[in-house]
């Protein structure tokens, strides 16, 4: 198991942003039910680690590779992008719009271990995954335990 700097508001943070999530999601509607899905969103988050790097994967399905930002500043993670509502059909001929559309802006403080100056970013089928490797010295080293009882029978042994 890692040991992980604690953020005593990393937590409050989420929490802060899924209320802003539910409050515009909530209101939008009462308010701006004219827009058509057009009010800001956030995309769906995982982040997850492994021994040598930890690894966002960001679903941002239907959104061009050319419209997203993504840049680590101060210890924390921000993505950034947009996506765009195509013009396809006419807005008056839509009866339900369900899919959000606009820009978003997610950030994520991330552990001190993350090597920043080697961070690799891949979109494939509409998910955006950052590996960023950890410092070498934040990496799990594996130490050889010997028995102390196993060496004095092989010293004896020896002699």
């Amino acid at each position: 198991m890692a040991i992980v700097r604690w953020e005593p508001f990393r937590d409050l943070i989420t929490t802060q942003d899924r209320l802003n999530k539910l409050f515009n999601e909530t209101f939008s509607r009462f308010f701006d039910e004219g827009d058509l899905g057009f009010q800001g969103w956030s995309p769906a988050v995982d982040i997850y680690e492994t021994d040598d790097s930890v690894v966002v994967k960001a679903d941002l399905p239907g959104v061009d590779p050319k419209d997203i930002e993504a840049r680590i500043q101060d210890g924390t993670l921000y993505l950034k992008g947009e996506r765009k509502f195509k013009n396809e059909v006419k807005k008056e001929n839509y009866h339900l719009v369900e899919r959000s559309y606009g820009s978003f802006t997610r950030s994520f403080i991330l552990p001190t271990s993350v090597d920043a100056d080697h961070v690799k970013a891949e979109y494939n089928d509409g998910t955006l995954t950052l590996t960023m490797p950890k410092h070498e010295e934040a990496k799990p080293k594996v130490i050889k335990i010997s028995a102390a009882a196993e060496e004095a029978k092989a010293a004896g042994a020896r002699h």
